[in-house]
């Protein structure tokens, strides 16, 4: 089976025998329902290869189709003027790259169509060319267009000043593309068809508001499997790559579907919660042979730190919690509120709905989104000297071993080595916070396990709880407190009792962080399966061996 791994070319997938997850029934039903849609997805979830379909599709190319869905459903396979942009594979940093690639994409389409001397507006020659296509073809236009707000997105939030240096490029190009999109009300008449892809959907001091507002699609259950690859398309396309794959690694091929899932599915798009996986990283695994985590490595969202970096809200506060539709669909470009592009843009992905409320639930989608952005964005708040992915595979491996002694050595090296600018605080609010994001970005940095970060017990909310096949670590911290205090907690308050009839060895662990030293300058632990109690000092002076 050939996987179709960075190919964006419809024509090319089919011609070339790729391996093509056929959904030309969606687009039939998209393309005879409506004129003018956003759709809103995470980059490199198909987007491209949705925009690349529907071209084919309205140049009338109806031997493509052949053996799909649409086949049965089209009869009329009518040619249509296509007028295609894609902002993908540009650097909209530079001043004047936007500009120059619309004139160039303007004035190859006039030379096709026609060109006016009255109009000096890119956004009217545009018109111009459209009412020029649809008189000469005798049929309406269509237009595509890919990764709408790349320009803003790789401007968003930088600093970086627009050529006569008077306004932020961000701004500038927010301005360009409205103009540029404007042409979709005065063009109405000409008009058969018009998509906007995109990662984020701006809204107010926006691109949108200069013409009739698109159907966003981003979140209807009709179209919320229009890219990406469902279980059904999984079992269905992929039987044969995922049977290889478990008999490689010597497991069951349910055991290995299980594995793909918690990797890469989680996707959700609507309040039907249909499980979507997100396809490229699923179809490196197939060609690899291995799960990895594909999708992250293959760009970082330098934008999303940019908006975290001055925000007053962090990650551990933003997720699992329900929140209204308002509050995450659209990006505010005048409010600094991270949440609609932290969403948009995969990180975060509809977990649970809330009929009564019309609420949805946020959180990570997969392993892969949350062990890699969580690694970003701790590596950007700490600043640690040391390298983390090593520190975390030894803080894995020692609770895998059940090894305390070092597990504490780990944690206050790891804690000592970020810069005291980093954890200066300047009120005892702010101390806090940063003493409780801190602990809560290190588990979750550790959780290839089972973690529980403030979990809601009966009689209290534990700081923490790590399980893993053979150990359940209870870690209880306090500020500037003491170990005896937070194992005196993890006793009375019963955080220990829901594991009374396991098998496992149970661990408590106070712990007390010191706001002065940046570190742990306490830990005490508790060992409960034999009803005995050991306790180990603090050996945070200790170099690890």
């Amino acid at each position: 089976m050939k996987f179709p791994i960075g190919i964006q070319s419809f024509e090319k997938m089919i011609t070339e025998g790729y391996c093509y997850v056929d959904k030309t029934d969606l687009l039939y039903q998209l393309v005879k329902e409506g004129a003018i849609y956003f759709l809103s997805r995470p980059r490199r979830f198909g987007k491209s290869l949705l925009v690349s379909t529907l071209k084919n599709y309205f140049l009338g190319k109806k031997e493509l189709f052949k053996g799909l869905a649409i086949e049965k459903l089209e009869t009329e396979w009518r040619e249509y003027p296509v007028f295609h942009i894609d902002f993908n594979g540009s650097n909209f940093t530079v001043p004047g790259t936007l500009e120059d690639i619309l004139e160039g994409t303007i004035k190859g389409w006039e030379r096709e169509y026609g060109k006016s001397q009255d109009y000096t507006d890119i956004g009217k020659r545009f018109a111009y060319v459209l009412k020029q296509a649809h008189e000469q073809s005798g049929r309406r236009c269509v237009v595509l267009i890919d990764e709408y707000d790349k320009p803003i997105l790789d401007v968003l939030d930088t600093g970086i000043k627009g050529e006569q240096e008077e306004t932020l490029l961000e701004d500038r190009n927010r301005e360009v593309l409205k103009g540029f999109y404007s042409v979709f009300k005065a063009a109405d008449d000409d008009l058969q068809f018009v998509l906007l892809t995109g990662v984020t959907k701006f809204s107010q001091v926006s691109v949108f508001s200069g013409f009739n507002q698109p159907a966003d699609i981003s979140m209807d259950i009709r179209y919320e499997a229009l890219c990406g690859i469902t279980q059904e398309e999984l079992e269905h396309y992929f039987a044969g790559p995922i049977s290889d794959m478990a008999d490689r690694e010597g497991i069951s091929k349910q055991e290995m579907t299980g594995l793909l899932k918690r990797q890469y599915d989680g996707y959700h798009f609507s309040e039907k919660m249909t499980d979507v996986y997100n396809p490229f990283s699923l179809l490196n695994a197939f060609a690899s042979g291995s799960i990895r985590d594909y999708w992250f490595r293959s760009g970082t969202p330098s934008y999303l730190i940019r908006l975290l970096a001055h925000t007053d809200e962090n990650l551990d506060e933003l997720t699992g919690k329900y929140y209204d539709p308002q509050e995450f669909v659209d990006y505010k470009a005048n409010v600094e509120k991270p949440l609609p592009m932290i969403y948009q843009s995969g990180y975060l992905t509809i977990k649970g709905y809330d009929r009564d409320f019309g609420t949805f639930l946020l959180d990570f989608p997969n392993n892969e989104v949350k062990k890699g952005f969580v690694a970003l964005i701790a590596s950007d708040y700490l600043k640690p000297r040391q390298e983390m992915g090593s520190w975390v595979r030894n803080v894995v491996l020692s609770l895998r071993r059940g090894e305390l002694e070092k597990l504490n050595k780990l944690f206050t090296s790891f804690l000592a080595d970020i810069p005291y600018t980093m954890r200066r605080k300047q009120d005892e609010r702010e101390r806090e916070r940063y003493f409780h994001y801190t602990f809560y970005l290190i588990f979750r940095l550790v959780s290839v396990y089972t973690v529980y970060t403030e979990k809601e017990q009966s009689e209290g909310r534990v700081d923490c709880i790590v399980e893993t096949p053979d150990y359940v670590y209870i870690f209880e911290f306090k500020l500037d407190g003491s170990a005896d205090e937070a194992l005196k907690q993890i006793e009375e308050k019963g955080y220990a009792r829901p594991y009374a009839s396991d098998k496992r060895t149970i661990y408590k662990i106070g712990a007390s962080f010191s706001s002065q030293t940046g570190t742990i300058d306490d830990w005490k632990v508790q060992s409960e399966r034999f009803k005995q109690h050991t306790f180990f000092n603090n050996l945070h002076k200790q170099e690890i061996p």
